[in-house]
């Protein structure tokens, strides 16, 4: 098959060389360098295949990261025929997503966003749509409590949900993914739909199911191939599952929707949804013409905002409980301060000022885990000159964050599982502006708060109730730190015991 052809590093050197030569046999691609003004540099690119030979699309981010050593902090990679800039360290991406904010601000949507999105939603659109998309997502979730009260509330009775499930096995080892998965998207659930739903549930369990293997897929090597060349789509088995699951979970969230619609109470607003509705019918009274508030709008940005709020903080826990596991020393120190400071009563974020070095360890965990490796690609919105180089307008920009996350220049041990990276001599905790884990400017994570609230409740409360050892057999040593390659990069499939401390 076409797709296994893609599975390692050799493979997809050998199917893009042929794909090549027959491509070049009825086209001659010339790649023009002749510019008056200087352009990033970079290695040299073959015709059609660009950098491919150069580059293992199953760790991308680190063959970017090479690359940025040879060339330098902003640089320009060929995938195939289309020209990207990479930008690489710290300062740069600082200065490019923060200083240049406007500059580096617009979404490149590639053709397999595209397929997901056509144009609508918050995450993959640009222009007045997407600013009144995010604008509306942004002060709906603050409404419904995003950073609030009220979502810590929500957060600490999914907690309680979540301890049973694990108390369920009895120290026996398990893959814990798919039931963190779920009290993390039960959290984003009860602001989007107004309800949490029973892990058992088999509607929201394939929901979850299928958005975890899509955003895998997304940065399998067959996708970033489709993107390249989009007339490969049909021939890829990664393409047609991708596109499978989107439009299965698309069905569910209309199944919602529809229900909601229903039940709507113009005087009551339940969650997002109401609130769009609400928001849709009040805009079509005033007769408000080419308005952004429709059907496409409401079930991609709720589609959007689902797949992020499940995906990322999930990931981002299963690393922390693999951690823990792998290095017991420090699991032995959060539980010492933990229950130093909060005994066994239930943990609140006013907490988290008194416990440093467990906030420390999440946010090594962030920043170690570093599961957004690139960020959700951007695009120039205007010609720049950036750093001396002339970058065009519409032109596809990585933020490499794994360069800012493990920058040499910014971490003491940026490749060790260090808490004290986040801890000064006094042992009390310290931000660092490296710490970038959300990205930044235009586009930073709008569920930031909401994410930073649940990994610190989550966290603080397994740790409390549990003790997380290898499985039988198997030594710390030997649990394995290699992520799944993914879009975002989750642990590998293991399993872990939860061992009751009480």
């Amino acid at each position: 098959m076409l797709e296994d052809l893609f599975q390692s590093s050799t493979s997809v050197s050998l199917l893009v060389a042929v794909v090549g030569l027959l491509v070049l046999s009825f086209l001659n691609t010339n790649f023009s360098f002749k510019n008056n003004q200087r352009e990033p540099p970079g290695p040299y690119p073959l015709p059609l295949l660009g950098n491919l030979l150069q580059l293992d699309l199953n760790k991308l981010d680190i063959s970017l990261f090479d690359l940025s050593k040879k060339y330098g902090p902003v640089l320009t990679v060929y995938f195939g025929p289309k020209k990207v800039v990479v930008l690489a360290g710290y300062r740069t991406v600082k200065q490019a997503l923060v200083n240049y904010a406007e500059e580096f601000g617009d979404r490149e949507v590639t053709p397999i966003f595209h397929d997901f999105n056509k144009g609508n939603g918050i995450l993959f659109t640009n222009g007045d749509s997407w600013k009144e998309m995010r604008r509306f997502a942004l002060t709906t979730l603050r409404e419904f409590g995003m950073g609030k009260r009220i979502s810590e509330d929500k957060i600490i009775e999914e907690c309680r949900y979540l301890i049973e499930e694990f108390k369920k096995l009895k120290g026996k080892a398990f893959n814990n993914a798919q039931t963190i998965n779920n009290a993390t998207s039960n959290i984003i659930s009860a602001i989007m739909f107004g309800k949490r739903f029973k892990y058992e549930d088999p509607v929201f369990q394939a929901m979850v199911e299928r958005d975890n293997k899509t955003i895998h897929l997304t940065g399998s090597a067959p996708i970033l191939m489709y993107n390249m060349f989009p007339w490969l789509g049909p021939f890829l088995k990664n393409w047609r599952d991708v596109i499978k699951n989107v439009e299965a979970n698309r069905e569910d969230i209309k199944s919602f929707i529809a229900d909601l619609k229903e039940t709507l109470n113009p005087e009551m607003c339940r969650c997002f949804v109401d609130a769009f509705l609400r928001h849709k019918l009040n805009v079509e009274k005033s007769e408000i013409k080419n308005s952004h508030y429709h059907d496409d709008n409401l079930v991609n940005s709720v589609m959007n905002l689902f797949a992020a709020g499940t995906d990322t903080t999930g990931n981002t826990l299963q690393w922390g409980l693999l951690f823990m596991a792998k290095y017991p020393h420090v699991q032995d120190q959060v539980q010492a301060e933990l229950s130093r400071v909060v005994g066994s009563r239930q943990v609140r974020i006013e907490d988290r000022k008194n416990l440093p070095y467990t906030d420390a360890v999440i946010h090594e965990t962030q920043r170690l885990a570093n599961i957004a490796p690139i960020a959700i690609p951007h695009k120039t919105s205007r010609d720049v000159t950036f750093q001396g180089y002339f970058i065009k307008k519409g032109t596809t920009v990585f933020p490499l964050l794994t360069s800012v996350l493990h920058d040499e220049n910014e971490w003491e041990t940026p490749h060790t599982f260090n808490p004290s990276h986040f801890l000064d001599k006094e042992v009390k905790f310290v931000r660092r502006d490296a710490f970038m884990p959300f990205s930044a400017g235009r586009r930073v994570c709008l569920g930031e708060s909401l994410a930073r609230m649940e990994l610190f409740l989550f966290f603080t409360a397994l740790l409390q109730h549990f003790r997380f050892i290898p499985p039988p057999g198997v030594t710390e040593e030997e649990l394995d730190l290699t992520p799944a390659v993914g879009f975002t990069l989750a642990p590998s499939p293991h399993e872990l015991c939860a061992v009751s401390r009480q």
